[in-house]
């Protein structure tokens, strides 16, 4: 009798254990990378409490997201790492981004003043690319690469002008050897820079030079005249150029051309960001930010964007201010970019956080909701800097990599 008692009890046990097999869900596509990556994670940390912070800067789907943040948190707490506790120091930066190869999820685990990366890798089919409303494909281009911190970037007149804490620098084209270093002019700081500075270069309006504005001094650059350029600098306290807007074609859907505008700003020099008053005024007051942007209108208006300092973007249009939804992965860099793709411009934005691998995307704005028209391009590092090229075809991208290693890329748009 017991020993029928003993093989029922067997029987039952693996028809359970059968049921339960069958019963569980097979593994998904996230599964194995959110686990590798919450083992780095916890290895380093030890048990404890931490704080959680995740960024997509890929191509992933939006409603992909919350579960891959759950599957991290759920292998975390299996090894001890609990998230929450606003007591703890101890914090963790993932930030989802991919190259042209491959996805990569980066972890930046903060104890104290100490800062470790952890990085697990997928390939991108994994997952089907998802569609966007527009075709546009975002490429880029290294122009330069260099070891010196880059504030802002200018090509102009077949010419690279860059604008760094101490100077500026004039490349020229040559063949076979690249851009090569044509001319250095001094800066002789009259302010402090703040840790983070931020520079612009803007071309003058009628192609000749070009205008350098760094926290307390103002230089002007023209030329080229005998190969080399008639650089002067000053103090000043005087606002930023930050648009030098081209006229551009009417939108694709009709209306007429945006008119030529230029935009200054003041800049709070202790800081690294723009106050809000700027001139012309648009008849309305505006927050501090960090970049703006024209945005083309029918009947020849155009709508002036800021990117601000509290991570609203914004939009000043018929002297009233709207926030503009949609913007919730923008990071803090905005340029306009005359693709000829769709409406004929569009918005190309850094991604949000602090990424190892920052990213670029295309929107559109119609009204006051952005668009996504283009997948995410991956930067291969932090972006630091993002500019309008004079003829607004391209957009000028500066990108801190691995090591302070600093990189100049052109950014243009193919139509599909």
């Amino acid at each position: 009798m017991a020993t029928k008692l003993m093989r029922s009890a067997a029987l039952a046990i693996c028809i359970a254990m059968a049921v339960m097999a069958v019963a569980a869900p097979a593994p998904g596509p996230w599964d194995q990378p959110a686990a590798a990556l919450a083992g780095q994670i916890a290895g380093i940390l030890g048990p404890g409490p931490v704080q959680l912070n995740l960024h997509n800067l890929s191509s992933i789907p939006g409603n992909d997201v919350a579960p891959i943040r759950r599957l991290i948190e759920q292998d975390l707490t299996a090894r001890g790492v609990t998230i929450g506790g606003a007591e703890t120091a101890n914090s963790i930066r993932i930030t989802l981004s991919e190259s042209a190869r491959q996805r990569v999820w980066v972890a930046e685990i903060v104890e104290g003043d100490q800062t470790q990366v952890a990085m697990v890798d997928l390939p991108l089919a994994k997952v089907e690319q998802p569609q966007f409303a527009g075709g546009l494909l975002l490429r880029k281009e290294q122009i330069i690469a260099g070891s010196e911190p880059i504030l802002a970037a200018l090509p102009i007149s077949g010419r690279l002008v860059t604008l760094e804490p101490q100077q500026i620098v004039i490349y020229a084209a040559t063949p076979g050897n690249g851009w090569q270093v044509q001319q250095r002019v001094s800066i002789v700081q009259r302010l402090p820079l703040a840790r983070d500075p931020r520079g612009v270069l803007i071309p003058l309006a009628d192609g000749s030079g070009f205008e350098a504005s760094i926290a307390g001094v103002a230089c002007a650059g023209t030329g080229p005249a005998a190969g080399s350029w008639n650089v002067q600098c000053h103090a000043s306290d005087d606002p930023w150029t930050i648009l030098e807007a081209p006229i551009l074609e009417a939108p694709a859907q009709g209306g007429a051309a945006a008119p030529a505008a230029v935009f200054k700003a003041f800049y709070n020099a202790s800081r690294n960001y723009f106050v809000g008053v700027v001139t012309p005024g648009v008849g309305v007051d505006l927050p501090a930010f960090y970049s703006a942007a024209l945005v083309p209108r029918a009947a020849g208006n155009a709508a002036l964007l800021i990117d601000g300092v509290d991570g609203k973007v914004q939009l000043a249009e018929n002297g009233a201010l709207a926030a503009v939804a949609g913007t919730r992965d923008w990071g803090s860099d905005v340029a306009a970019l005359h693709s000829g793709c769709e409406t004929g411009t569009q918005l190309i934005t850094s991604g949000s956080g602090e990424a190892v691998s920052d990213s670029l995307r295309a929107y559109e704005v119609p009204a006051l909701e952005a668009v996504p028209v283009s997948a995410p391009l991956a930067m291969e590092g932090a972006v630091m800097a993002l500019w309008a090229a004079p003829d607004a075809k391209s957009v000028t991208a500066v990108v801190r990599k691995a090591a302070n290693q600093y990189e100049v890329d052109r950014v243009t748009a193919l139509c599909n």
